[in-house]
C-alpha cells in the first residue's frame, strides 16, 4: 500500500474481533457477547448489552469508545450501515459504472480494493495461518460456498503439490456430516464464506470447531457468522464495479498464502513438488 492511499476501512465486526487481544476482562466479555450474537446484540441498549455480558453500562461505553466511536449512538449507526452492507445482493447493488468508463473505473476499483485488503491484513495473523498450513502433521480441509468454493479448490491445488494430507470437502450435507464425526485436533479447516453467508457452511464451521479443529476463515470485512468460532480470520474487500461481489482481492490473498507456505516448507516442499512433477511427467501423454 502506498503512502498516498486512503485510510483503511475496518468494519465494526473486525474492530470488535481485534479488540479481544488488548481489552480488559470486562470489555472482552462485551466483545464475546457481541460476536456470539452479531450484530443483533449491538442494537440493544447499552444497559441491556451490559446485562447480557455481566458487566456495568459504563464498561460497555468504554468498550465502544475503545473501538473508536464517539458514543454508543454512533456505534449503533455504524452497525445499521453494516447490516445494510451485509445484506447487499446483485439486485440491490445495481450497475455502478457507465459502459464508456468501465475499463478505467474497474482498474481503479480493483487496485483500491487490493490495497485496502492488504493494508487491513494482520501480519501476525497471516504468519499464524502460514504456520498451520505448513505444519505437515496436520490434515488440511478446505470448503467454500456457491462462488468461493473456487478459492478453496485453487488453494488446495497448490497445497497438495507442496505437502500431504490436503483436500477440498464437497459441501453436500452427508459429506459435511461425516467429516464432522471424524474431525479432531489434528485438523485445520479453511473456510471461505463471503456476504450472503451460507448457513450450512457456518454451521459446519461451528461443528468442527466443537470437535477441536482449528478454523481459518477467509471472509469479507463484515465477517461471516463463522467468525465467532474462527481461530484466524483473513478479511478481503469484495465491492466491485458490477452488481456482483469480486473475488479478486481474496484470490490475491490466496496467492500470498501459497507463496508463504512455499517459503516455510522450503526444501521439503521443493522435494515433494519435484516428485509430483516427475510422476506426472510419466503419466502425462506428450
Amino acid at each position: 500500500m502506498t503512502e498516498e492511499s486512503a485510510e483503511v476501512f475496518v468494519s465494526v465486526a473486525e474492530r470488535v474481533r481485534r479488540s479481544l487481544a488488548d481489552a480488559s476482562p470486562g470489555e472482552r466479555q462485551v466483545a464475546r457477547v457481541l460476536l456470539a450474537n452479531y450484530p443483533a446484540a449491538g442494537l440493544e441498549t447499552a444497559a441491556r448489552l451490559a446485562k447480557r455480558a455481566g458487566v456495568s453500562a459504563p464498561t460497555v461505553v468504554r468498550f465502544v469508545a475503545g473501538l473508536g466511536f464517539a458514543g454508543y449512538r454512533a456505534f449503533q449507526q455504524a452497525l445499521r450501515e453494516e447490516i445494510e452492507a451485509r445484506r447487499a445482493s446483485p439486485l440491490t447493488l445495481g450497475q455502478q459504472v457507465g459502459e464508456g468508463v468501465l475499463r478505467l473505473s474497474a482498474a481503479a476499483a480493483f487496485r483500491q480494493r487490493l490495497e485496502e485488503s492488504f493494508a487491513a491484513l494482520s501480519d501476525a495473523e497471516l504468519d499464524e495461518v502460514l504456520a498451520l498450513l505448513a505444519d505437515t502433521t496436520r490434515r488440511i480441509t478446505l470448503i467454500g460456498g456457491r462462488y468461493s468454493h473456487i478459492l478453496a479448490e485453487y488453494l488446495d491445488m497448490h497445497l497438495r503439490l507442496l505437502r500431504p494430507a490436503t483436500r477440498v470437502l464437497d459441501a453436500r450435507p452427508e459429506n459435511m456430516a461425516a467429516f464432522c464425526a471424524d474431525a479432531g485436533r489434528r485438523d485445520v479447516v479453511v473456510v471461505f464464506d463471503y456476504r450472503r453467508y451460507q448457513r450450512d457452511i457456518v454451521e459446519f464451521a461451528r461443528r468442527v470447531h466443537d470437535r477441536g479443529a482449528k478454523i481459518v476463515l477467509f471472509t469479507d470485512p463484515w465477517l461471516s457468522p463463522a467468525s465467532d468460532v474462527a481461530d484466524l480470520v483473513i478479511p478481503a474487500r469484495v465491492e466491485a464495479p458490477s452488481p456482483f461481489d469480486s473475488l479478486v482481492p481474496a484470490m490475491a490473498q490466496v496467492e500470498t498464502v501459497v507463496a508463504g507456505v512455499t517459503q516455510r516448507l522450503g526444501e521439503a516442499g521443493e522435494t515433494r513438488l519435484r516428485q509430483v512433477e516427475e510422476i506426472a511427467g510419466h503419466v502425462t501423454m506428450d
